[in-house]
């Protein structure tokens, strides 16, 4: 079949994908599905924290802050990736590549913050439960938020427009890559090492860290709690007590395997190929590179379920929003939970 290219009547376009209609509209059908699964379940949440006063926490304004991130994941990114994916093409300028390639390093690395702050928050409920509210205050949570937008944001657009990204493989970048109509997220060994270390292994190992601590704090309180029912000597209130704390324990790893399960599913493909695909002469094929691309931003998907809909006051919130009972008046006070 004779090559097509992204520009016909441009020297060094960019080659285009010769799939056909049948690999290409199954490729679309699943990725805008992908994109309208990513940003109605980030917009139910971004409501249901917004509009209900009860779920006016520090925590929750975190859950919120991260919901936006992946829902402008969803509106602003992921369809221009879409169209790159599926044709192989860019048709939208230089500059706006750089932006929308900033852009989705910038959101795609704010959420992986989210992640973070959100297992630090967590370890203080559970390890220093009395001093919880005292340490996760608002004004914490704000330096949180505001650290997970900005920090990620000059990274980013820092890379992108001073191409350092490149820097260092510039010869192979501009004979062997770069094409009229293409928009690659390329990576140096330096950015390539950099980058995935900023970005998700730095962040990662966090998080399996404090989850592991928290994991392991929380089964000692199960077992404290046996031992006191022990001391008691009330059998009947011993059994109660065992079957209790076993079920929160079992509770406890199922979350927390969701969690870290989820996250390290989505990201490690794309991070771990980033990272070595410099040292092999980058001889990992851009389909597979792209694939990596969009299971990650799947985690922007699964993270309203895991974060958000695992919580019975979620689903409620949701029902409301669903039925239009949002609408109505004083509907912002209805109680969701008891705590």
């Amino acid at each position: 079949m004779q090559p097509q290219y992204c520009f016909e009547t441009l020297n060094k376009s960019c080659e285009k994908n010769n799939w056909s209609n049948s690999i290409r509209i199954p490729m679309y059908i699943f990725m805008a599905s992908t994109i309208l699964t990513t940003m109605a379940g980030n917009l139910a949440v971004i409501i249901s924290i917004a509009h209900f006063k009860q779920l006016h926490t520090p925590t929750n304004y975190l859950i919120l802050s991260m919901a936006t991130v992946d829902f402008l994941l969803g509106c602003l990114v992921m369809p221009y990736s879409m169209v790159r994916s599926v044709e192989n093409c860019w048709y939208f300028g230089e500059i706006f590549c750089k932006i929308h390639t900033g852009t989705d390093i910038m959101l795609s690395t704010a959420s992986i913050f989210h992640l973070s702050f959100i297992s630090v928050d967590r370890y203080y409920a559970v390890c220093d439960p009395l001093r919880y509210k005292t340490r996760i205050n608002l004004f914490t949570v704000l330096v949180m938020i505001t650290a997970s937008w900005v920090i990620p944001a000059i990274f980013a657009f820092g890379m992108i427009f001073l191409e350092l990204n490149i820097k260092g493989a510039e010869f192979y970048f501009y004979n062997n890559v770069s094409c009229v109509g293409g928009c690659f997220v390329f990576f140096s060994e330096t950015s390539g090492i950099v980058g995935s270390m900023f970005s998700f292994f730095i962040p990662g190992v966090i998080m399996i860290c404090i989850y592991g601590k928290i994991y392991i704090i929380a089964r000692r309180q199960a077992r404290s709690i046996i031992d006191t029912a022990h001391q008691t000597q009330f059998q009947m209130a011993l059994d109660g007590t065992q079957h209790e704390s076993r079920s929160r324990e079992r509770k406890a790893a199922k979350t927390l395997g969701t969690i870290m399960g989820v996250f390290i599913f989505c990201w490690s493909p794309f991070f771990f190929s980033t990272a070595t695909s410099p040292f092999i002469n980058y001889g990992i094929p851009p389909i597979v590179i792209d694939a990596f691309v969009w299971i990650g931003y799947l985690n922007s998907t699964f993270n309203p379920m895991v974060y958000a809909f695992f919580y019975m006051w979620f689903r409620r919130a949701l029902k409301l929003i669903l039925y239009g009972k949002v609408f109505q008046l004083d509907s912002s006070r209805i109680i969701l939970h008891y705590e």
